[in-house]
């Protein structure tokens, strides 16, 4: 479970990357906080990466170690922004290489929340977003991934 320091790290990462793409800040919302605790703990039960049917937003990140892992906050957020590098902006839309990215800065989501399970070898993060972002039409990705100022 994520503990406070986790959650601040997750928080401010987001809205950091968030700021240089001009999109307001996220806050957590508890009720995405136990829907994205809830689908951690069922992941790490059955050691399989799958999305939830939550109609909400998601991005999942998964690290596995033979040594003690000390996640932070920050590491999977800075993962699924690097997918930016992968970004076309010159055309816009949904792609599997760059999906993780643009739902973390999907202007139009307000409200994230989190959820880490962790045996201490093997970790899920899951984030949930509210409302969802990664709308599959170009105009709806104009609108809301835009690039870094």
């Amino acid at each position: 479970m994520a503990d406070a320091r986790f959650l601040k790290e997750f928080l401010e990462t987001h809205n950091a990357y968030r700021q240089k793409h001009s999109a307001p800040p996220l806050s957590l919302n508890d009720e995405l906080n136990a829907s994205a605790q809830t689908w951690a703990d069922h992941l790490l039960s059955t050691r399989r990466m799958q999305h939830s049917n939550t109609g909400d937003g998601e991005n999942i990140f998964n690290m596995s170690s033979s040594a003690p892992l000390q996640l932070t906050g920050k590491e999977a957020v800075d993962n699924w922004y690097g997918e930016v590098k992968n970004y076309n902006w010159s055309s816009p839309g949904f792609s599997d290489k760059t999906g993780h990215f643009t739902q973390v800065v999907w202007k139009e989501s307000t409200d994230v929340g989190v959820g880490l399970a962790t045996d201490r070898r093997t970790a899920f993060v899951v984030a949930q977003y509210r409302p969802a972002g990664n709308m599959n039409t170009v105009e709806y990705f104009k609108r809301n991934v835009l690039e870094a100022v």
